[in-house]
């Protein structure tokens, strides 16, 4: 792959990530209507005026953030057209990202019209972490050859991976929802969900906790196995230790500002974590068919073309 598109590559999954670091901001810092209008910051100027507070600067600084998201993702739409035939995987999922960053914006204005309603707010962080997850598919295809790909775990394998990654999805869910009946609003005007916010804390907990479980299922059955996935499902691991010690830290301390953040940028990490180990269950058919250390000869998986 050429170099420039490497680059870019890594520069729009660190923007993806970053856009939902000052977005957390905006939040946190009870910002989001700094700008009470959109797309312009007030209904006569589309920059923050003198009369508006440092409120307002947040607010528009994560809406410039999306124009920087928005090139990058541009810049390396444009260098995969010249490859888009040989790696039609690579352009669909440019693709992908570009039509979700003009999505996003959307959805970001409608976050303003509607005065933060909390359910479009979590909507908007959740399609910020797919966005993520499409850069971190993007990074992983970019050093592995075009063609069909075959299954390199063992299928009950490949099965706990999913079922790991959709407790994942129904604790990334809970914890929005949490969010969104908590305190951190966005604005002091800022309607509520409705529902408890502290039994909501225990029932996000729940699933995060089952995770953690599988994960170490899965790095130990990767470890003893030499599966392709060992690297990522540990790293998987290592976020998601990290994750659970700053949940309990802001359960136990009143919902800190910065651990809420961190706590924010963290799940988008595990989420790109968990893409990737996904796309470890396959290698490309021309890969060498050789078991990794550790894999018994008759036990190498030998399966049918799975696209």
């Amino acid at each position: 792959m050429p170099r420039s598109l490497r680059f870019f590559a890594w520069a729009s999954f660190v923007a993806q990530v970053t856009i939902i670091a000052t977005g957390g901001a905006v939040r946190l810092t009870g910002s989001g209507l700094g700008c009470p209008t959109w797309p312009t910051c007030t209904p006569e100027s589309l920059v923050p005026t003198e009369e508006l507070t440092y409120h307002s600067l947040i607010e528009f600084g994560n809406r410039l953030m999306t124009g920087v998201v928005g090139i990058i993702a541009l810049i390396v739409l444009l260098l995969v057209w010249r490859i888009r035939r040989e790696r039609r995987d690579l352009f669909v999922l440019s693709f992908i990202v570009g039509l979700g960053i003009v999505a996003q914006a959307i959805v970001g204005g409608i976050t303003v019209w509607t005065g933060l309603n909390p359910f479009i707010v979590g909507f908007h962080y959740l399609s910020s972490l797919v966005l993520v997850c499409v850069t971190a598919a993007f990074l992983a295809r970019m050093d592995e050859p075009a063609g069909a790909r075959e299954r390199a775990v063992p299928a009950w394998y490949a099965g706990l991976t999913h079922a790991t990654s959709a407790v994942l999805a129904i604790s990334i869910v809970f914890g929005v929802l949490t969010t969104g009946s908590g305190p951190h609003s966005g604005d002091v005007e800022a309607g509520r969900t409705g529902f408890d916010s502290e039994i909501l804390e225990h029932v996000h907990a729940w699933p995060g906790y089952a995770l953690l479980v599988l994960t170490i299922v899965l790095v130990v059955a990767a470890w003893r196995g030499g599966l392709p996935t060992l690297r990522w499902s540990a790293a998987l691991l290592a976020i998601e230790l990290v994750q659970v010690g700053v949940g309990l830290y802001q359960a136990r301390n009143g919902l800190p500002v910065l651990a809420v953040g961190m706590h924010m940028v963290l799940a988008a990490l595990t989420a790109a974590a968990m893409t990737l180990v996904i796309l470890r269950l396959k290698r490309p058919e021309s890969a060498d068919a050789a078991p990794e250390a550790g894999v018994e000869p008759d036990r190498a998986v030998r399966t049918t073309p799975a696209g």
